[in-house]
């Protein structure tokens, strides 16, 4: 016979650390680079651009290579960003795999 109470209890714990781990990753800051440095993408964990940079060098060069650096930068940034988040949720989950459901953000 199951013990309710301590389901809910073991619930109620893993939604408490899941709500810590969203936190925890809307505070971090992610870089992603392309051009050897020439361009970064600051994300914080919410996948929000909060900084870009672009060495000065680029700014004379072909305005489509930057497109193409800034669209590389950002989505760097963003695969990190997606794989803290995975991360996080297994820590928060005690590696219990909840069938594909990602964090909110």
């Amino acid at each position: 016979m199951l013990n309710i109470q301590g389901l809910m209890k073991q619930a109620q714990m893993m939604q408490r650390k899941m709500q810590e781990a969203q936190e925890k990753l809307a505070e971090t800051e992610i870089t992603g680079t392309s051009g050897n440095g020439m361009v970064n993408v600051v994300l914080n964990g919410k996948s929000e651009m909060k900084k870009i940079s672009i060495d000065k060098s680029l700014a004379s060069d072909d305005v489509e290579m930057l497109e193409d650096l800034i669209m590389v930068a950002y989505n760097n940034a963003h695969a990190q960003v997606e794989a803290l988040a995975e991360e996080g949720m297994k820590e928060a989950t005690g590696g219990v795999n909840l069938g594909g459901l990602k964090l909110p953000f």
